[in-house]
């Protein structure tokens, strides 16, 4: 840092060289205002008020904080839910019987007439242990002298070797539930006595991965087919190197995968976004706008800059313009919830008039930040506060913003997409990243498999067993 001049004698100044001063002076403070105040913005960043994961909240965690209204839903478990309450059950695999002494206690009479009055079910794991089966091949010799082998049934092809089960199993809790490879092997070996080394858990998730891959791609175009898509993306780590994972979801599809780029270089190179041509749902990146599809803008992402914008802007203080724009957008989205479906045209004109007028607002007390002609040491175009830069993407994608309101069955946020991405943060949290592009093409396989099957309520573990039979279970590609 330089050192700062000395003040000039000020007795010896002209007017001129004062007012010159004075506008030197003026214009240092204003710019180091402006500075403290984005610094101060930067460290005011959160989960609760912009894009920032709740993971880089650190220890000091802001206080939980919902823009649902009170008394939408009341607490504890609500109505239509079925419970998970352990019940007793039809089928019963032993009875024991509890009988008191044998004998009556006044008589001494031997009892005779039994009747049982209650009954209490106790839900047990049997022992597990792994079966072993053992294939012989047999030979045959006829009487001429001619001899005939049988054959091992297709798979069986090592003198030891683990089962389909076994196999998707391993493959079930590495792959999904993210069970690191060698707390795997340490389930394998105390729940079922089996020594299953790192290695072999690893060539599971690949042998499931390849059979898995003709299916993934036929999620992947009927993905790009459907009337709505959510897109979304998320850095990763692999070899040590950032890349992209990128994701593309309906209610009932998930297909996942990555890429080292982030934006158009990488919807060419994945092959699906560019062909989607209905309604594509996504945060604003703008590698999407390119696309030629109709859009729709995530509004949570909108509400988290505007409480942003509310709290540490002074919004609050000299205009109430954004909270009233998080009011407006969470009334809209309840009153879409209510019409189910999107709302008269007249309703559509009285939100687009309170939005226009809150824009206005807005923008009086966030004008454009104007090059004053002092030098600043930096090239490039003028820096504009948050506020003005959220102010003019509402205002230029204003249709996107409440397509949620005017088309049939677009969402008010991206959450679809967000949470299929969620898993995949999750396995990097536990792992530190992909060591190698085989892994991360290998999870994301299963991953995008395993989601859609999810979501169409199918056993999971029946589903992997399926692929390591050789015939997976499909999914219904139905839009």
């Amino acid at each position: 840092m330089k050192d700062m001049q000395s003040l000039p004698e000020l007795s010896q100044l002209s007017h001129a060289q004062k007012d010159e001063l004075i506008l030197a002076l003026w214009q240092l403070v204003g710019s180091l205002e402006a500075r403290v105040q984005a610094l101060e913005g930067r460290l005011a960043l959160n989960s609760t008020n912009s894009s920032k994961p709740p993971s880089s909240d650190g220890l000091s965690k802001p206080a939980p904080k919902s823009l649902r209204q009170r008394g939408q839903r009341p607490s504890g478990g609500q109505r239509g839910h079925s419970g998970s309450a352990l019940r007793q059950s039809a089928h019963i695999d032993h009875v024991v019987l509890h009988h008191s002494a044998p004998e009556c206690t006044h008589c001494h009479a031997v009892l005779l007439d039994h009747e049982a009055i209650e009954q209490r079910q106790v839900f047990e794991l049997p022992v597990l242990r792994a079966q072993v089966t053992q294939h012989r091949l047999m030979r045959s010799t006829c009487r001429c002298g001619a001899v005939h082998l049988g054959a091992f049934p297709t798979g069986i092809n090592a003198p030891a070797q683990y089962g389909p089960r076994a196999r998707a199993f391993a493959a079930y809790l590495n792959q999904h539930h993210l069970v690191p490879l060698e707390r795997t092997t340490q389930v394998m070996r105390d729940a079922f006595g089996l020594e299953m080394s790192q290695a072999s858990v690893q060539a599971f998730g690949q042998q499931a991965a390849s059979a898995l891959s003709a299916t993934v791609q036929a999620i992947g175009l009927a993905v790009q087919a459907a009337p709505i898509v959510h897109a979304d993306e998320s850095g990763i780590r692999v070899r040590g190197k950032l890349q992209w994972l990128h994701c593309l979801v309906t209610p009932t599809l998930s297909w996942l995968s990555h890429h080292g780029k982030r934006g158009a270089q990488a919807f060419e190179a994945l092959g699906l976004l560019a062909g989607v041509r209905a309604t594509l749902v996504h945060d604003g990146l703008m590698g999407y706008k390119t696309l030629e599809c109709t859009h729709s803008l995530c509004n949570a992402h909108h509400l988290r800059e505007l409480v942003f914008v509310h709290e540490r802007c002074n919004e609050k203080i000299w205009d109430n313009w954004a909270q009233e724009m998080i009011d407006v957008l969470l009334q809209a989205k309840a009153e879409v919830a209510q019409n189910n479906g999107p709302l008269p045209h007249e309703r559509q004109q009285w939100y687009e008039q309170q939005w226009e007028a809150l824009l206005v607002r807005g923008e009086r007390f966030n004008p454009a930040h104007q090059h004053t002609g002092a030098p600043t040491g930096k090239r490039g175009r003028q820096a504009q506060s948050k506020a003005f830069n959220l102010l003019a993407r509402l205002r230029k994608y204003r249709h996107d913003v409440w397509r949620f309101m005017t088309d049939k069955d677009v969402p008010f946020t991206n959450n679809l997409a967000e949470q299929a991405l969620r898993m995949a943060k999750v396995k990097q949290k536990i792992s530190g990243g992909f060591r190698t592009e085989e892994g991360a093409t290998t999870f994301f396989t299963i991953r995008s498999y395993l989601a859609t099957m999810n979501k169409q309520g199918a056993d999971l573990m029946g589903c992997l067993l399926s692929a390591f039979n050789g015939q997976p279970i499909q999914p219904n590609l139905a839009p």
